[in-house]
């Protein structure tokens, strides 16, 4: 596997981040065994799907986000999932969670949002994780693009389990208007779900034209990740992209 680039600030004022992906299933599985892959992968900023909901779920965050030396930056079940982690690299200026319209009969989806600086350089984040249902998820997809484009921020990035691939509507509409970090600059693995025999690429981390894609994809042969680890962590394999951010002056 070719390196992935690492985390720096370059001399014109550009940051280098990493970004993961990563649906962890409210924690129910190996959770030492995740922490283990998130720490290996050595992100920036971690877009969560499936945190845990329910009885002391900001404690459950927390001590996630501890084992893994980074913080909890905003979402959880305040989201109805999604959860933002980041790095002390990060300063946060806003953070905002969304409650996307309900459907009777269907879990209710969220959004957490943040608009965050690394170094001089401003970006938006969105976490998302899209219905199971067709129609609604489609509608959703339009949601999460209006969402990013109202945090105003030069750059936006977004990610999550689409609960779809490429082919379907509410991915297409995503990939059509942001770029698709691993079609753009593939990297690592493919398909994400399920866990121990992958064949859909249904998690997927999307960034704004003017974020420059230095790679992304399933980190299944970075060092540290151990197959093992990832079988045990969750049922999805984690996306991760190196992004970077070009100085706004």
């Amino acid at each position: 596997m070719d390196q992935l680039p690492k985390s720096r600030t370059e001399p014109d004022g550009s940051a280098v981040i990493r970004v993961l992906s990563y649906n962890i299933r409210s924690l129910r599985d190996d959770e030492e065994a995740l922490v283990r892959v998130i720490r290996a992968c050595a992100p920036d900023v971690v877009l969560v799907q499936e945190a845990p909901r329910f009885f002391r779920w900001r404690k459950h965050a927390a001590r996630l986000a501890r084992k893994c030396d980074l913080v909890v930056l905003g979402g959880g079940a305040t989201a109805t999932g999604p959860l933002l982690l980041c790095s002390l690299r990060i300063s946060a200026e806003r953070t905002e969670d969304i409650l996307l319209p309900p459907t009777p009969g269907l879990h209710r989806r969220g959004l957490a949002t943040a608009v965050v600086r690394i170094g001089g350089v401003r970006a938006g984040l969105v976490s998302t994780h899209l219905s199971l249902d067709r129609t609604e998820r489609a509608a959703q997809a339009g949601l999460v693009l209006e969402r990013l484009a109202a945090l105003d921020v030069p750059y936006g990035i977004a990610g999550g389990d689409v609960n779809e691939g490429p082919e379907g509507p509410a991915f297409a509409r995503l990939a059509g208007a942001l770029q698709d970090c691993a079609a753009v600059a593939p990297w690592g693995g493919g398909p994400t779900f399920p866990v121990a025999e992958p064949a859909r690429r249904i998690d997927a981390v999307f960034a704004t034209p003017g974020v420059e894609v230095l790679g992304c994809g399933v980190p299944s042969g970075l060092p540290g990740v151990r197959r093992s680890d990832l079988l045990a962590a969750t049922d999805h394999l984690p996306v991760l992209a190196a992004l970077r951010l070009p100085a706004t002056g």
